[in-house]
């Protein structure tokens, strides 16, 4: 599994916000690149292999696709397009990372040798596919959006009885998804449950939701982009735009850095010379003759530290009695005392 010691390992998807161009497509490489993300994740659609005519529209958002098969048709590429696309996405740095919906398009994905495979939420209870990738002896990450516990179990089963490495993304088919529906509670849940690597895929638009996964444990993040989320796509008003990505990028690799430095409270020698400028010191807030006995109204604390007695001790001042005379302000120090 193609994972990072300290930070999570960002997945940013183009999905279909190419919108069927593969000159979009391309540009959405070199955009994605510049932000400082691990892999770039596309879907291999190849219609005839995965769908229907008879299969519906989801949301019917299209008006240029009379059906649902003819979008997928439209967003399609072929295997020599695809090889094109791989190399680009090595040629700038970025793992290429690929969904199939179908036997054939796994076969196309071994002729581009990827690394590794993402199963969308959609199928990961199709054993047949899952079957196909494991003959690959390859990882895969599984997301797990629309899928059960008891659903979950039985699909861990079937990978873990062909000794396939595999990481599970807590997720929500919801799109944009809101907060009372991201989840965060399950990233723990999954890590218990499987002891494997857990992730999260994200479809909130939003970049504190990868920062708070990264909070709580995640090791994988995932997650939408587009050019801008007014754009015409069944994922737009889901995803980040470059620059969110870019802000995301940042704020997760701090938190992960944080996280990966774990501060002993206990060891304050880095702050030594700080604790002598901010810590205080006694003092008395007005003129004071000797043989006067303190009291707390008496007292001050004064910068620095080490000018007097320390400021915490304050309660054992009380009561003792001055041997000679103070002026307001004065340090107060053992030898002030009798």
């Amino acid at each position: 599994m193609l994972l990072k010691k300290i930070s999570p390992y960002i997945i940013a998807e183009i999905g279909q916000a190419h919108e069927g161009s593969l000159g979009i497509l391309h540009s959405y490489i070199d955009a994605v690149a510049q932000t400082g993300i691990d892999a770039v994740k596309f879907q291999m659609h190849i219609a005839e292999a995965e769908s229907s005519e008879q299969e519906p529209f989801r949301v019917k958002f299209s008006l240029e696709d009379k059906t649902r098969f003819d979008y997928w048709k439209r967003m399609g590429f072929s295997l020599e397009q695809w090889k094109g696309i791989k190399q680009h996405c090595d040629e700038v740095g970025l793992d290429f990372i690929c969904s199939p919906f179908s036997n054939l398009a796994v076969d196309w994905l071994e002729e581009l040798e990827v690394e590794q495979y993402k199963i969308g939420s959609g199928e990961v209870n199709n054993f047949l596919i899952l079957e196909k990738i494991a003959k690959t002896g390859k990882p895969i990450i599984l997301s797990s959006g629309m899928s059960s516990y008891e659903e979950l179990d039985k699909t861990v089963a079937f990978l873990k009885e062909r000794n396939v490495e595999f990481s599970i993304l807590q997720c929500t088919t919801a799109y944009p998804t809101q907060p009372e529906q991201y989840g965060l509670n399950v990233i723990q849940e999954l890590k218990k449950r499987y002891n494997v690597p857990i992730g999260f895929s994200d479809h909130s638009a939003k970049i504190e939701t990868c920062i708070a996964a990264t909070a709580l444990g995640a090791s994988i993040l995932e997650f939408h982009v587009v050019f801008d989320r007014q754009l015409f796509g069944p994922d737009s008003k889901s995803s980040l735009t470059i620059s969110e990505t870019m802000d995301l990028v940042i704020g997760v690799r701090n938190i992960a850095t944080a996280l990966f430095n774990p501060i002993d409270k206990n060891n304050t020698e880095a702050f030594f010379s700080l604790k002598q400028i901010f810590e205080k010191s006694l003092a008395v807030n007005k003129d004071l003759p000797k043989k006067h006995i303190l009291t707390f109204d008496d007292l001050e604390s004064k910068k620095p530290k080490g000018f007097g007695i320390e400021a915490y001790r304050f309660q054992e001042i009380i009561g003792k009695t001055l041997n000679k005379d103070l002026k307001q302000w004065d340090f107060l120090n053992e030898t002030d005392l009798l």
